[in-house]
């Protein structure tokens, strides 16, 4: 028997109908969706509904040239309430314990109720589509179902108004095909629940067709390096990434001066997202930190792709206060458990945390440098990680630090005290989760540190110490730092090095982000190849047609090692 759903949210008094009413002789076909009150009596509403389905039968009708019929019959039938179903309302209908012999009768169409079924309340499409790239829905909500029992189709036609659309593939990931340029795109996701029931056929259409792919991207080759997932349980593949956030990407500054080189439409979030997202997914790692992470694109794109099989990771979102982007940790859940994460915003914990006491006394007599410090919104991210299958840990950290010219001293600061917080942390989840010994647990710390080689972070991180006599705490006079030098108790080697170029604008290129890691706990089994600069200046800098961002990936392979001391 054809269905009726009915959705009504607990927390909401408005009622959903949806049905799909065909009649051969009337040549009618077509789905009905009407959204109507819980108490508003069920007569007005069937009235509704037999007026709505009248006038598309006169259209239909005059369009064909027949006769529609002299009337609609439209009504509920039932053996129990008999003609008293029009006083109730449906509100009335489902506080009654049992509706499964109440039908909808439309016509010679009979109907079964099914309420609050399996329910597909949010669904969009990419406004840009590329061929070679996968695709997918994006925001994605479901109510009284789940994921993995829903089911979803891919078809294509030359014009979204055509009636024959050609399947071209299943789930709710599509590999986009060169024969596909020109097509729109269709998604349809049939919603299901663990108890086997199905609810009613939702679709989207893709707004614009599929275009061109814009030829070799030099990630793909980069992907020849990585083509499938490390295999052993202490080998980990790490990717450090800044996505560049449309926040900044879609500025008129951005457009004017900072990627004036680049064409308006390959600044896009929506041209760049099937650019980045590919090039994520093809470097199959284990851990993935990323930087200007808008919060939409990690909701509704990142973790869309990237949660769902067969990639499984789970994502940490850590936005910087306030504003709409941060930084964001994906690890795989087949290789790790989480069992810590911490977010520490730096600018509003520096005065109050015990850990900063000692460094905050020696600076906070400068009231300049004391305010403008505590006023940045740069976050630290952390997340402690059990190798699944051994007895190590991996604590990783992530982080984006504030950029200004005139801020090495800033910088510098803010990564003495985010060490302080890991050296903190790391001792503390010693003792938290009984780990035998600290030759168990590693660290690695990844992100856009906005600090060249020759600036005190690389000399912290690599050699321990930032010594009272660099150039960073003079970066302002005003705020010049003095008789404050930094270490930490970590032994930490840059996995790429050095490398001269990270990030390449036409106004600066140079390094700017670093995978650092614990070489007493790790050993560097490689890293993938950087971009040549002939590729970055090939269209004058980055971003371009082929990269999606300002900086490059940085992508490493560390095993945890058997003998560490």
């Amino acid at each position: 028997m054809e269905k009726v759903y009915l959705r009504n949210a607990s927390d909401s008094q408005e009622l959903d109908i949806v049905f799909r009413f065909v009649n051969a002789n009337l040549k009618m076909n077509r789905e009905f969706n009407f959204r109507r009150q819980m108490t508003e009596p069920i007569q007005a509403i069937l009235a509704r509904i037999q007026s709505n389905i009248q006038g598309r039968l006169a259209k239909s009708c005059k369009k064909s040239k027949t006769k529609p019929p002299a009337e609609i019959n439209v009504k509920l039938l039932s053996d129990e309430y008999d003609d008293k179903l029009n006083e109730l309302t449906f509100a009335d209908l489902f506080t009654r314990e049992d509706v499964s012999n109440v039908k909808l009768q439309v016509l010679d169409t009979v109907y079964d109720l099914v309420f609050n079924p399996p329910w597909i309340s949010a669904l969009k499409l990419p406004s840009c589509v590329l061929a070679g790239f996968v695709t997918y829905p994006t925001n994605v909500q479901i109510q009284f179902g789940e994921r993995q029992f829903s089911k979803g189709v891919w078809s294509k036609a030359k014009s979204p108004t055509d009636d024959d659309w050609e399947v071209c593939g299943e789930g709710f990931q599509y590999l986009v095909a060169p024969a596909d340029v020109g097509y729109h795109l269709k998604f349809e996701i049939t919603p299901g629940n663990a108890q086997g029931m199905a609810g009613p056929v939702v679709e989207k259409i893709s707004s614009s067709a599929v275009q061109e792919s814009p030829g070799f991207c030099p990630f793909q080759d980069r992907h020849r390096h990585t083509p499938n997932f490390l295999g052993e349980p202490n080998e980990i593949r790490v990717v450090s990434y800044n996505l560049l956030a449309d926040l900044y990407a879609s500025s008129d500054y951005a457009g004017s001066t900072l990627f004036s080189y680049c064409p308006a439409k390959y600044l896009q979030i929506d041209y760049r997202k099937p650019l980045f997202i590919n090039e994520i997914i093809g470097y199959n790692s284990d851990i993935l930190c990323l930087q200007e992470v808008d919060q939409r694109i990690f909701d509704f794109d990142l973790k869309e792709i990237l949660e769902q099989p067969p990639y499984n990771y789970r994502g940490i979102m850590a936005p910087k206060g306030k504003c709409a982007e941060g930084v964001a940790i994906f690890y795989r859940n087949s290789r790790f458990d989480l069992l810590d994460t911490q977010v520490l915003h730096l600018g509003s914990n520096i005065p109050v945390l015990p850990v900063f006491e000692s460094l905050w006394n020696k600076i906070k007599v400068n009231a300049q440098l004391a305010e403008r410090i505590c006023d940045r919104s740069t976050t630290l991210q952390t997340c402690l990680l059990r190798i699944k299958g051994t007895d190590n840990y991996v604590l990783v950290a992530n982080t984006h630090l504030y950029f200004h010219p005139d801020a090495d001293h800033i910088r510098l600061l803010q990564m003495g005290f985010s060490m302080l917080f890991v050296e903190h942390s790391i001792s503390k989840a010693l003792k938290d989760f009984n780990i035998s010994s600290p030759t168990n647990i590693g660290l690695i710390f990844c992100g856009d540190f906005n600090s060249v080689p020759e600036c005190g972070i690389y000399k912290l991180m690599t050699q321990q110490l930032a010594d009272n006599s660099l150039e960073d705490w003079r970066s302002n006079a005003e705020q010049a730092v003095s008789n404050v030098e930094l270490s930490q108790p970590f032994k930490m080697g840059s996995a790429y090095g050095a490398p001269a170029y990270t990030h390449y604008t036409t106004l600066f290129s140079g390094c700017l982000d670093y995978v650092f890691y614990q070489s007493d706990r790790f050993e560097m089994l490689k890293v993938v190849p950087l971009p040549t600069e002939e590729e970055l200046k090939a269209n004058s800098a980055i971003p371009s047609a082929v990269f999606p961002s300002d900086h490059v990936a940085l992508v490493a392979d560390l095993k945890f090692k058997s003998n560490a001391p």
